[in-house]
């Protein structure tokens, strides 16, 4: 791993704080002193772009302003709230490291290794809040940093343990927090995976890949295998009182404790209208609907970090509400989908216009939209 004289690394310091000063975008969560709201931005902005995050951050705060608010929530609300920003378990996460830090009777701990202790929050999260929120001289390193200090030492393949001891040891303890937002802005928007702007950077003089012309190819990328691709079918049961059915999806697993239109996996060789018969039957007592679906009348993809989906939605024949009766799913304990069935825990028939508050994840909103569209159209 590289390291620099002291010179250096003060006039590394210096130069990206300098830089940070005058380009720093402005930001919602940057005029925050709240540990609490400071906890939250880093948290959305996990594997989410910044533009993506402003707006969930704004929505969030004003509906928990404070760690308190957010622990007295229900559940369901925490996750209606987050809905559409994907990473569930995040959501899941705050909110139970948010009652722990109230059961606690004390604020959100400051020092790095009691954050870590917080579901949820990993090496990066607690680097970030304890020199953002509290000053503390401890490394942040995300996927900006790490290609920063990558190209600033020239680094082939680093590993994690080795960019944080370097952040570490660069890290101030005058402005900690500035320094590691300097630097993670600075792979946001200079040195960037694809054209970075070498001519424009501060630490251009100091870099050892931009001297030996490795610029293009630090960090080594990680070829990534393919993600495979599941069709989804999804039933649309629209209730004789014009209403529809929602199931809440399992508290573990992809998208845990969201809401959805009943879907299955399509197994092999199984086309997606009987996957999406496969699961309206499992509400009607294993008796087919009233309306066989034909062409899909929806059709929309979702990507996942390690996966793909393609949501098939077929709209079926309006049943009577008392026809339908949960009885929860009988999978073995542990077993949180079978046969492409999720192990679904609740279901309720749901007004078109409430039916958006729930915590629906971005497909099942996107088919919410057609059915919503479609039913104000008869």
């Amino acid at each position: 791993m590289g390291t620099m004289p002291p010179s250096r690394v003060r006039a590394l310091r210096r130069r990206l704080l300098d830089h940070y000063d005058r380009h720093r975008r402005d930001l919602p969560w940057r005029s925050e002193k709240d540990p609490y709201r400071i906890w939250v931005s880093e948290v959305l902005l996990q594997q989410t772009r910044v533009e993506t995050v402003v707006p969930f951050y704004r929505r969030w705060v004003e509906r928990f302003p404070t760690l308190e608010a957010l622990a007295e929530a229900d559940g369901d609300e925490v996750l209606a709230v987050w809905s559409g920003l994907g990473y569930y378990r995040r959501a899941r996460h705050l909110h139970a490291a948010a009652r722990l830090v109230r059961d606690r009777g004390g604020g959100l701990p400051s020092e790095a290794r009691e954050l870590r202790a917080l579901p949820g929050v990993g090496p990066y999260t607690a680097g970030a809040v304890a020199s953002i929120a509290f000053g503390r001289p401890e490394p942040a390193v995300d996927g900006n940093a790490r290609r920063v200090l990558s190209r600033l030492f020239d680094l082939d393949r680093p590993t994690a343990g080795g960019l944080e001891a370097l952040a570490r040891a660069l890290v101030p303890d005058d402005r900690p927090g500035d320094f590691n937002q300097a630097l993670m802005e600075l792979g946001a928007t200079v040195c960037r995976p694809r054209l970075p702007e070498c001519g424009g950077c501060p630490l251009g003089s100091l870099c050892l890949a931009r001297e030996r012309g490795t610029v293009a190819r630090r960090p080594a990328s990680r070829r990534r295998p393919d993600a495979p691709r599941f069709v989804v079918g999804t039933a649309v049961l629209a209730s004789t009182e014009g209403r529809f059915l929602l199931a809440r999806r399992p508290e573990d697993g992809l998208l845990a404790g969201t809401w959805e239109f009943p879907s299955a996996i399509a197994q092999p060789r199984e086309s997606a209208a009987r996957a999406a018969r496969r699961a309206a039957e499992r509400w009607l007592g294993g008796q087919a609907p009233s309306a066989s679906p034909r062409a899909a009348w929806a059709i929309i993809p979702q990507a996942f970090s390690h996966r793909r989906h393609v949501y098939h939605a077929f709209r079926f024949g309006t049943v009577a509400e008392g026809s339908v009766e949960f009885r929860g799913m009988k999978h073995p304990t542990g077993v949180v989908e079978r046969d492409g069935l999720p192990a679904w825990t609740a279901a309720e028939w749901v007004e078109p216009a409430a039916a958006g508050r729930r915590a629906l994840p971005a497909a099942q909103k996107a088919i919410l939209r057609s059915v919503t569209a479609e039913h104000a159209a008869l």
